[in-house]
């Protein structure tokens, strides 16, 4: 039984260190690398009231796992005429929150026919609350913080998109 113990303690003791050993500098390699806008579609909202388009869009689309995942954190600021529109496979109840995302969002939520259930205003950079939907969602878009406001945005508003595929 001693013999086995010490055996351990030796193995635990070459893992620690060279678990813990520090990097030569070939390895100290920035793996963090500014992320860019890729427009990938366009994207309108309108008024219901008067099927008016208020405001356009260059989208990047996040419909994949890694995507939609990620979304817009580690990045540092998009243009107001930039967004990111999340398309999933179903419609269902949906919750984002603003975990290492540096900048204020509006995030809205759409249901499958394209229409604006709920959204939420300016949220908090970095914050990890729940933001979540009102009703089964199938899109989410999100636009810098305060945009919705500016265009008097509320639930029955629609969008329209179309991709560059």
């Amino acid at each position: 039984m001693k013999k086995i113990l010490v055996s351990v303690a030796v193995l635990l003791s070459v893992f620690l260190y060279t678990g813990c050993k520090e990097k030569t500098s070939d390895e100290n390699i920035n793996l963090t690398k500014e992320v860019t806008f890729t427009k990938q579609g366009e994207l309108s909202l309108l008024k219901s009231e008067t099927d008016s388009v208020v405001a356009s869009f260059n989208i990047e689309i996040a419909d994949d796992e890694y995507k939609t995942q990620t979304g817009l954190m580690y990045r540092s600021s998009m243009e107001d005429n930039q967004a990111m529109l999340f398309i999933f496979p179903d419609e269902q109840m949906r919750s984002f929150f603003m975990k290492n995302t540096e900048f204020s969002l509006d995030i809205l939520y759409f249901d499958a026919n394209k229409k604006l259930i709920n959204l939420h205003r300016e949220t908090q950079p970095f914050n990890e609350a729940s933001l979540p939907s009102t009703a089964p969602a199938k899109y989410v878009l999100e636009i810098n913080g305060g945009l919705s406001e500016q265009w008097n945005l509320e639930a029955g508003d629609k969008m329209e998109f179309n991709r560059n595929d």
